[in-house]
């Protein structure tokens, strides 16, 4: 399972791209009301920054901002025991965020990141080898920082999310379907038709522009 303990389960960093824009495209299609969305891809984020979202309504959340030096990933799970260390001390689980390089310090001085609403915190340069995490003592306890809970839909692996959506959207969907935009084939109507038949390519024009599916 993909957790900040077991990082080598994240693939690579234009994979993690490519999959939370296949992810944010499927919720777009699967339903027009943003606040029942979980993922959400916004390629126009910044100045050559783009942004990669998760939040289920309940406190949990992650967000994956890709930058010229690479990505970096932070998340919260409200009801780990790093999260209510944050909430007493008003202060993040000590090495979570003090290694972060300053290519990523966005994250840590944006307002609208929340730097204290980190129970984890993920990065990757280009240059790197593999995916790095700070020098972090963990506390003994099942549910550590909610990282295992969250990042679980970045295992790349289409079935994750067609399990998933059956369930949360209590529909049926095609396998096929969902992996035909795992794989960025071009959205037509039919496809979107067979994950959705209420929905019409016209109506999805502007999540599109933004998510820059292909």
């Amino acid at each position: 399972m993909i957790s900040s303990r077991s990082v080598a389960e994240l693939p690579g960093i234009d994979d993690v791209k490519r999959i939370s824009q296949s992810i944010a495209t499927l919720d777009a299609i699967m339903t027009d009301e943003w606040e029942y969305r979980y993922f959400s891809f916004d390629a126009n984020w910044g100045d050559g920054e783009m942004l990669a979202t998760m939040r289920d309504g309940s406190g949990d959340s992650y967000l994956i901002l890709f930058n010229s030096f690479g990505a970096i990933i932070k998340g919260y799970g409200h009801e780990s025991e790093m999260a209510a260390y944050t909430i007493d001390s008003g202060k993040v689980w000590r090495g979570v965020l003090d290694e972060v390089p300053p290519e990523f310090e966005t994250v840590l001085t944006d307002p609208a990141f929340v730097a204290e609403e980190t129970s984890f915190c993920i990065w990757r340069k280009y240059s790197d080898s593999s995916w790095q995490t700070g020098k972090i003592d963990f506390p003994d306890s099942e549910f550590v920082d909610g990282s295992e809970d969250l990042l679980f839909m970045l295992d790349g692996n289409p079935n994750t999310y067609h399990q998933w959506a059956n369930e949360y959207y209590e529909v049926s969907i095609p396998l096929d379907a969902v992996k035909e935009v795992y794989e960025h084939k071009p959205l037509t109507q039919q496809l979107i038709s067979r994950l959705n038949s209420k929905r019409r390519f016209e109506d999805l024009e502007s999540d599109l522009d933004q998510i820059r599916y292909p």
